[in-house]
């Protein structure tokens, strides 16, 4: 089912809402990689943490959930870890350190 065009407009916006929040609690983030978070974590009706309340209230909490589920996935080894058959949890631990060091640069500038 096509979108309405209100909810087009209603999305970017949020969507560059997001972003905007995203590099003011992580000013080292690159503005690019920001919007692409935001994207993924703003999608409609995805049941990401950009959808719920607390996400499109630009909950601190929230908008870091979306950076730190980005960073798991996208810079660190955690998806080869779990098609490697590693238990989520297990993975996670693993991979902790990387992703605290990879947040702590994005946090300063």
């Amino acid at each position: 089912m096509p979108r309405r065009p209100g909810r087009v407009d209603e999305d970017t916006d949020f969507q560059q809402r997001m972003a905007a929040a995203i590099v003011e609690l992580f000013p080292g983030c690159p503005a690019d990689r920001a919007q692409v978070i935001a994207q993924h974590a703003g999608t409609r009706g995805s049941g990401r943490v950009g959808r719920t309340a607390a996400g499109r209230a630009l909950d601190e909490d929230a908008v870091t959930l979306a950076v730190v589920a980005s960073v798991r996935h996208v810079d660190t080894e955690y998806d080869r870890l779990l098609m490697a058959g590693v238990p989520r949890q297990q993975a996670r631990d693993q991979i902790r350190p990387a992703l605290d060091e990879f947040l702590d640069r994005w946090r300063s500038r």
